[in-house]
């Protein structure tokens, strides 16, 4: 078999570079100084009659070649790594370590109690760091950024093939009213839902939701008294007023003010919503990570 000379290391910088975007932070990823990385992408461009790489203010931009090798050359160093490679097992219950946990808000409040308290049973030297954020893609950046080993949220609008996910929770959609409103006992019909005044959950500071995107296509409107970034509060919002709001299910059971309201189906056809797990590809064979990820995953699938 002859491979006219390739050296397997210039395929493992290939992989860094797709995955960290960066010269410097490739460098960091495979151990090597940022003179040799430039060296290793220079070899890369001649052996491959292509630049691979192009320069931005948001880094080092991928060419349409690049994208093709991406996936079978990450394949075929995983498989190279898991045939040559003895990995290290990772002992939970002994381990003394920080994972870094990215969450938007329906996870941290549905999801982060019970994990806390299954980590301390199964694993009670290991700690969680959390950071909270709303913007989908914000994720993705705090990954690159290594400030966060994994996120659970909203897929992000841009896929990329450093960037992994799997969906690990899912919800569906009810429309909450007070229990004392009258449509509480007279039931929400489609001509009930546009006649009152609806709460927008928008992470994102949008006047726009899926609600209204599918009610567009019906060619209806509904009518906005009230748009607010945080959707645990809402439930309470509602109970308190004649308002309504189409929430995720476990927005409105987990809220305290959970007795003082009436859940409806909607009188629409929403999909399901789903968040995932989200990682980085450079974390993706580490013992740790792993453990971690499959940790979430086992949790999530309890609720």
């Amino acid at each position: 078999m002859d491979f006219h000379g390739i050296d397997l290391n210039l395929l493992v910088a290939f992989d860094a570079l797709m995955n960290e975007r960066n010269v410097t932070r490739a460098a960091t990823h495979v151990g090597v100084s940022q003179p040799a990385m430039s060296a290793a992408l220079s070899r890369l461009r001649t052996l491959f009659g292509d630049p691979l790489f192009m320069r931005s203010a948001e880094g080092l931009l991928p060419t349409a070649r690049a994208r093709d090798l991406s996936g079978p050359i990450a394949g075929a160093l995983r498989q190279l790594e898991a045939t040559l490679v003895v990995k290290p097992v990772f002992a939970a219950e002994k381990a003394q370590i920080n994972f870094k946990l990215g969450v938007s808000e329906y996870p941290a409040f549905v999801l982060l109690p019970s994990l806390m308290q299954a980590l301390q049973d199964a694993a009670p030297g290991v700690s969680l760091n959390v950071q909270a954020f709303t913007n989908r893609d914000h994720a993705v950046d705090l990954l690159d950024a290594g400030a966060i080993d994994v996120a659970i949220g909203v897929m992000p609008t841009h896929s990329d093939s450093r960037i992994i996910s799997r969906p690990v929770l899912r919800d569906e959609f009810v429309t909450i009213v007070a229990s004392n409103h009258p449509a509480a006992r007279r039931g929400m019909d489609m001509e009930s839902y546009l006649a009152l005044p609806h709460i927008l959950v928008s992470p994102e500071g949008e006047l726009y939701g899926l609600v209204d995107q599918v009610l567009a296509q019906q060619g209806k409107k509904r009518r906005l008294g009230l748009t607010v970034q945080q959707m645990f509060t809402v439930p309470s919002i509602v109970a308190q007023t004649h308002m309504t709001a189409t929430v995720m299910k476990r927005v409105a059971l987990h809220a305290q003010a959970s007795r003082q309201l009436v859940l409806f189906p909607p009188p629409l056809s929403l999909p399901e919503m789903v968040f995932n797990l989200i990682w980085h590809r450079r974390s993706d064979a580490h013992p740790a990570q792993q453990w971690f990820r499959e940790f979430i995953e086992q949790q999530a699938a309890r609720l």
